[in-house]
């Protein structure tokens, strides 16, 4: 309309029409225990700590493989950890980000780390046979092929794999979870 005319001038629109608040659709307190990605990442930080235990109790035959094993391990499960008490005491309310998004894209990117994770323990655990350590017999002049793992470690590091396997499917879980609340 034309001031001129005698018409007045629409108001402004309103911005919290076109940029609404972020829905949070994860509970607070011990409600997040109730729904299906706060019993995921509890078996996220079990899973996780069985993983990094069942590594830490080997010898450690190949710190290369195995470092990042025990690196995402403790990192994960102290993130979960960490990640489920911001829900357990309530303090995403004091917190002004958007939690589905963040909830994404932190599970996103452990899923990711969680994955390479349980290739390389896998990877691991397959050279059980192959005699790569050698002892060196000065006194005799013989060389002794030993197996990389022994028959403990083998089992150790197979039960490893298995843990590391299930921890990378609970964080796909709640990866399609958090992608389900973002973007609803």
């Amino acid at each position: 309309m034309n001031p001129a005319r005698g018409g007045s001038m629409p108001p402004p629109p309103n911005a919290t029409a076109y940029f609404p608040p972020p829905r949070i659709t994860l509970p607070s307190g011990l409600e997040i225990l109730r729904t299906y990605s706060g019993a995921f990442i509890c078996l996220e930080i079990l899973f996780g700590a069985l993983v990094w235990i069942l590594v830490a109790a080997t010898n450690v035959p190949l710190p290369l493989l195995q470092g990042w094993v025990m690196f995402v391990s403790v990192a994960a499960c102290f993130s979960s950890l960490g990640f489920l008490s911001v829900f357990l005491f309530s303090y995403r309310e004091r917190i002004a980000i958007d939690w589905n998004r963040l909830d994404f894209f932190y599970h996103a990117a452990v899923f990711v780390c969680y994955f390479g994770t349980f290739l390389l323990q896998a990877a691991t655990t397959s050279l059980h046979g192959h005699p790569l350590k050698q002892h060196l017999n000065v006194n005799l002049n013989t060389t002794t092929l030993h197996p990389l793992l022994s028959d403990h470690e083998y089992n150790l590091s197979i039960a490893a794999a298995i843990f590391a396997f299930a921890t990378t499917v609970c964080y796909g879980c709640s990866t399609t979870l958090a992608l389900r609340r973002w973007k609803l």
